[in-house]
């Protein structure tokens, strides 16, 4: 870094002048920082299991208009009966719900979405 100049002010704050290039090092490292922190932290809820990486054939398939729900069972490689198993739900009742035919009840989307390890935002 170039030269820098300390004072006080007449209240007895210490300030710093430095050249605008030197500020501007200081900010894009603060920044890289912050970044890597940011990315450190999302590494560590991928491997504990907190979250997880959505592969973008997923997204297109919701974005194109299939059903949530049927998208992540599909993704969890479910079947309706193992779904409807782990939700304690009929594969009637899931299948309706996948095709449009039924919405789901707030509490039943619970269900599904705790047995497609889900959060209810992430089916609704």
């Amino acid at each position: 870094m170039n030269t820098h100049t300390k004072f006080k002010t007449p209240g007895g704050e210490e300030m710093v002048v430095l050249p605008s290039a030197d500020y501007d090092r200081l900010v894009e490292a603060a920044e890289r920082a912050t970044d890597i922190a940011a990315a450190d932290e999302i590494m560590h809820r991928i491997a504990t299991g907190e979250d997880e990486i959505v592969p973008s054939e997923l997204v297109d398939a919701i974005l194109g208009g299939q059903n949530k729900v049927k998208a992540w069972r599909l993704y969890r490689r479910m079947t309706l009966e193992q779904l409807g198993n782990a939700a304690g739900l009929s594969k009637s009742y899931l299948s309706q719900i996948e095709n449009g035919r039924r919405e789901g009840t707030i509490d039943k989307m619970k269900l599904i979405a705790k047995a497609l390890k889900l959060t209810l935002d992430d089916l609704v």
